[in-house]
């Protein structure tokens, strides 16, 4: 018996994932561009990097034979899928071919019942991006890199798990299933830790990896009301690690959009949920009696879009609010 499974990267370039006046100054001119969030079902991969809809992907595919519970051969499949980059200067665009690395694989029997896969894929743009960077030759005229490393365990009785077991700080990566739903987002985006490191020995090619924060997918509703929050006005906001965003019991005002890191959910004190990317948070608070009802303590940096509630659809703010009682639920 065979049994197979996938899993999938998709990396892009969100809005807020460059700060600063002099990094985003090719982008607000245009002459570089951000990505559209990547749809939450992609049927057509190669297509979709293709279209220039996402800077690279990683497809991670294996299969494992069975015999009377035993697996007796495996293989491994997929691989890298490295876009091209487009600038527009003087009303001209010029698209630059990206430079992808070869693609690093391996496979590891765990007893006669499992085999772990992992696989990086990962490249970088085919336009120039002179800088200093923080160790020798202290000066890099190649982009830096940018790539995922996945894992994928099959199970002789069939069952399958995966992971993001680490990426480049940049851009954004998004996980999705073997039937290409999406499934989970790396948390944090760090443009200048990026730009100044992940070349030589600090990537995959050389000695190093780079640990990725994970979360799970927030709902449909909160995707369709983060497009409407970032179409309108919007205050956006950096908390250092360890900032308090809101406290419980405090009068509330507000609604908020977490566009990257990772906040820490706390009732009466005690920890009841991580949440990530996407998240829409005050919801409670508007809809309800005016106060919060949680502390929303920062575990990493973070980048949030505040916004009037008045401006947001009433009933999708209820949907989401009816998902984030978590002081009863515990998550």
């Amino acid at each position: 018996m065979r049994h197979s499974s996938s899993v999938t990267t998709v990396s892009w370039i969100p809005s807020e994932a460059i700060t600063g006046a002099v990094l985003k100054m090719p982008f607000d001119a245009g002459m570089a561009q951000y990505d559209a969030p990547p749809p939450d079902t992609i049927s057509d991969l190669a297509a979709f990097v293709a279209d220039g809809r996402c800077r690279f992907a990683n497809v991670l595919e294996a299969s494992i034979d069975v015999d009377d519970g035993v697996i007796v051969g495996y293989e491994q499949s997929g691989g890298g899928h490295v876009g091209a980059t487009t600038l527009r200067v003087a009303h001209r665009a010029l698209t630059f071919a990206a430079l992808a690395l070869p693609d690093r694989r391996s496979a590891r029997r765990i007893g006669d019942t499992a085999v772990r896969f992992e696989q990086t894929a990962g490249g970088r743009t085919g336009v120039p991006a002179p800088r200093r960077v923080a160790h020798p030759p202290y000066l890099q005229l190649s982009a830096p890199l940018a790539w995922t490393t996945l894992a994928l365990t099959l199970h002789a009785d069939g069952r399958s798990e995966w992971e993001l077991v680490g990426a480049s700080p940049f851009p954004r990566h998004w996980i999705y299933d073997p039937a290409g739903q999406l499934h989970s987002k790396s948390s944090t985006i760090d443009y200048h830790t990026w730009s100044v490191r992940a070349f030589g020995r600090h990537t995959p090619w050389g000695d190093q990896d780079s640990a990725a924060l994970v979360n799970v997918v927030e709902s449909a509703v909160e995707r369709q009301l983060s497009a409407q929050i970032m179409g309108g006005a919007v205050d956006v906001r950096r908390l250092p690690a360890g900032a308090i965003l809101t406290e419980q019991g405090a009068p509330a005002d507000e609604l908020y959009l977490l566009l990257d890191g990772v906040l820490r959910v706390e009732v009466d004190g005690a920890a009841v949920a991580d949440i990530g990317p996407g998240a829409i948070l005050g919801e409670r608070a508007v809809l309800e009696d005016g106060r919060r009802t949680a502390t929303l303590r920062a575990v990493s940096p973070c980048t949030v879009a505040a916004t009037d509630p008045a401006t947001v659809d009433g009933d999708a703010l209820m949907q989401v609010a009816g998902g984030h009682r978590r002081e009863e639920t515990g998550g």
